[in-house]
C-alpha cells in the first residue's frame, strides 16, 4: 500500500472543517501517518493550520494556484505525488472536478463520495457509497494496489480537534501548471433578507414540506423559538421559489455552524450537508432509511407536517 495523502480545501486563509475529518479517514486506511497537501498563493498560514492535525504537510505555493482552479490544482498535484498514491479527498463540487481525473493521471483506482469504510484487506480498500439517493447502500472494494484517489462525504468521520500533531511544513514546486481554463472571477450572491449564518437555531426545511402553503408551520415554530432562530431550507425549496436563495443550505447555498440545526423534510444528501459546519443536527424525517439519519446526532422518524405543530405547541407551553 502506498502512502496516505489528504488535499484539504482552505477558503480566506481558513482550512476547511473537512480537514479535521480526513485526519480520521487516513487512519481508518493505514496506521502510518498521512500527508496533507495544500495548495494555493501566499498559503503560510494555511499550511501551519494543517500542520496543527497532519504530521506532515506539503506546501505547493503558486500564484497559478490562487484560485482553486481543478485542473491547475490537478497538474500540481500530479507534478508532486508517487504513481501508488492514496490521494484523500473531501466530496465537493471541487473534488467531482479534480479528482476523476487525477486518478486517471496516476494510474489509480477512483471512487467518489463514500459514506464509510468496512475494512483494509492487503491492497483492497472495502468502503460504502450510496445510490438512489440514499435508499440503497452498496459496498465496493477498491484495488488500491496501483493507488487511489478516494473521496469521502464531510461529516461522516468525527472531526480530530486535538491540533497537537506538532507536524513538519515541507515546500513543494509545483512544476508545469500551464492550462487552457482561465479563472475570470468570483461572483458573490446577492444579499437577502434575513443572515442565516447568524442564527443560533435553524428550521430547514426539505423536499417533506410538500406544499409552499405547508411553510406556515416551519414559522410557526420560527416564532415560538424567538429571536434566535431563522427559517433555512435545502435547494429544492429555492428551485421551487418557495424561499428566497439567501436562505439555502448546501455547497451552492450558505455555509451554516448554528448551534442547533433542525433539519425537516430533508434527505441529506452530500450537497446539502456540505454547508452544515458544526452544532447539533435534529433530523426530522418519515424516511427511516434516509442518509441523514447517519450523520444526525438526534433523529425522529415522523412526518413533519405532523411533527412540527406538536413541537411548536409544547414549545409555547413552556
Amino acid at each position: 500500500m502506498g502512502q496516505v495523502y489528504a488535499y484539504l480545501g482552505h477558503n480566506d486563509g481558513t482550512l476547511d472543517d473537512s480537514a479535521m475529518e480526513l485526519i480520521n479517514a487516513a487512519k481508518a486506511i493505514s496506521d502510518a501517518p498521512a500527508t496533507a497537501i495544500v495548495t494555493g498563493s501566499g498559503i503560510d498560514a494555511v499550511a501551519d493550520a494543517a500542520a496543527a492535525i497532519f504530521p506532515e504537510v506539503i506546501k505547493i505555493d503558486n500564484d497559478a494556484l490562487a484560485y482553486p482552479n481543478a485542473e491547475v490544482v490537478r497538474k500540481a498535484l500530479v507534478n508532486n505525488l508517487p504513481a501508488d498514491a492514496i490521494v484523500l479527498f473531501a466530496h465537493s463540487t471541487f473534488s467531482m472536478d479534480c479528482a476523476p481525473g487525477l486518478s486517471i493521471k496516476l494510474g489509480g483506482a477512483f471512487v467518489s463520495d463514500i459514506v464509510g469504510i468496512d475494512a483494509v484487506e492487503g491492497d483492497t480498500l472495502k468502503v460504502v457509497r450510496q445510490e438512489f439517493g440514499g435508499e440503497v447502500s452498496t459496498h465496493v472494494d477498491v484495488d488500491m494496489s496501483a493507488g487511489a484517489v478516494v473521496a469521502v462525504r464531510p461529516g461522516i468521520f468525527a472531526p480530530d480537534e486535538t491540533k497537537a500533531a506538532g507536524g513538519n511544513v515541507t515546500a513543494a514546486d509545483a512544476g508545469d501548471v500551464a492550462v487552457n481554463r482561465t479563472f475570470i472571477e468570483i461572483v458573490e450572491p446577492e444579499a437577502g433578507d434575513v443572515d442565516i449564518t447568524k442564527a443560533d437555531v435553524l428550521i430547514s426545511i426539505g423536499r417533506g414540506i410538500e406544499d409552499e402553503d405547508n411553510l406556515e408551520i416551519a414559522t410557526d415554530l420560527k416564532e415560538a423559538l424567538g429571536k434566535a432562530a431563522e427559517v433555512s431550507c435545502s435547494r429544492p425549496i429555492v428551485d421551487a421559489k418557495w424561499l428566497e436563495g439567501s436562505r439555502q443550505v448546501g455547497t451552492s447555498g450558505c455555509t451554516v455552524k448554528p448551534k442547533v440545526y433542525l433539519a425537516c423534510g430533508i434527505s441529506g444528501s452530500f450537497q446539502h450537508m456540505g454547508g452544515i459546519k458544526g452544532g447539533v443536527v435534529v433530523a426530522i424525517n418519515k424516511n427511516e432509511n434516509a442518509p441523514i439519519f447517519q450523520v444526525a446526532d438526534y433523529g425522529i422518524v415522523e412526518d413533519i407536517l405532523d411533527f412540527l405543530p406538536e413541537l411548536t405547541e409544547k414549545i409555547e407551553e413552556l
